[in-house]
């Protein structure tokens, strides 16, 4: 069972000694993947407990004066975690307290001290401490003085081209979803917790589930055709989203997840959804009534029902 910790205060993680990957970990990519299964295999094979360091928020959120898309929740992320078979997250507040550590304190209290690291494995770019002030150069050099080893991990390349956070973000805002999926490993999901809106779509005839998307930023926004997993299921049932501020209705401060499942009746309220983005329809759009705004909506659903293979007559029934 993963246990999650959040401080760099405090008892020793792995007291037997650990193998650790740190990172931003946004996405949990095919690249991240490969890291933390390498960590996984070097821990059973010396009997060690395999660890991983990570930070919340994420640092370039942190110092960013816009927000910053961000691949996956914190949930997503710690769920990854899990199912890579990470036994211990030391998930960091990343906060000023943090970015005033040095390279050298960041390596005695949290590698050495928090976690018994005796293996550390990061990223060739791999940066840390106060002002970016560690590389891998400097963990390998107090890595001899400390009693660990430094490793890096090659990059995972997909047609010639390093896999990354940024490769995939650019590719989901293109609404490329079908070349994002081969670099996360799995289609590009976002999951939360249907919650109660203002229940116009059900006026419309479109009635919605909402998932607030809250101090996430996504990469992603505009119409789309999805699939959609309820509970534990897989995102196999068929519908049409929102994602935006809803200009011409309404129109709220932080994005809003709104989900039209297709031929569906029953009650969502309370539910973990989770909606696959499978195709971008169009740019979100201002009408100048609602109207106008319905006939689109008939326009998109009959365009996503073909998309997602279904009688596109349907949506006008």
């Amino acid at each position: 069972m993963m246990r999650l910790s959040r401080d760099v205060a405090g008892t020793c993680l792995a007291p037997g000694g650990s193998v650790v990957a740190v990172g931003a970990f946004d996405g949990l990519h095919r690249g991240h993947q490969a890291l933390l299964a390498e960590v996984r295999a070097r821990a059973t094979e010396r009997g060690l407990t395999p660890v991983v360091v990570s930070f919340e928020p994420l640092p370039r959120a942190y110092f960013s004066p816009e927000p910053v898309p961000r691949l996956s929740s914190v949930r997503e992320k710690l769920l990854g975690f899990d199912a890579a078979g990470m036994e211990q997250v030391l998930l960091l507040r990343f906060n000023h307290a943090l970015t005033q550590m040095s390279a050298e304190d960041f390596v005695q209290r949290v590698l050495v001290d928090r976690i018994g690291a005796r293996e550390v494995w990061v990223g060739g770019d791999f940066r840390f401490g106060h002002k970016r002030g560690g590389d891998v150069a400097m963990l390998q050099t107090l890595g001899a003085e400390k009693g660990y080893v430094a490793r890096t991990m090659p990059p995972v390349l997909l047609d010639g081209a390093r896999i990354s956070a940024t490769r995939v973000r650019m590719l989901l805002a293109a609404g490329e979803f079908a070349g994002a999926a081969p670099l996360l490993g799995r289609p590009f999901v976002i999951e939360g917790k249907v919650e109660y809106g203002h229940q116009l779509g059900r006026t419309l005839g479109y009635p919605t589930a909402n998932i607030h998307l809250r101090e996430r930023t996504s990469p992603v926004h505009g119409i789309f055709a999805v699939r959609v997993g309820l509970g534990e299921g897989e995102c196999s049932w068929p519908g049409v989203a929102s994602l935006g501020i809803r200009p011409t209705i309404n129109e709220v401060a932080e994005p809003l997840l709104e989900v039209h499942l297709f031929d569906f009746d029953g009650d969502l309220y309370g539910q973990r959804m989770a909606v696959e983005f499978v195709a971008k329809l169009r740019d979100e759009l201002k009408f100048d009534d609602l109207d106008a705004l319905k006939a689109q909506m008939v326009q998109d659903s009959r365009q996503a029902r073909e998309l997602l293979g279904m009688n596109p007559r349907l949506s006008e029934a």
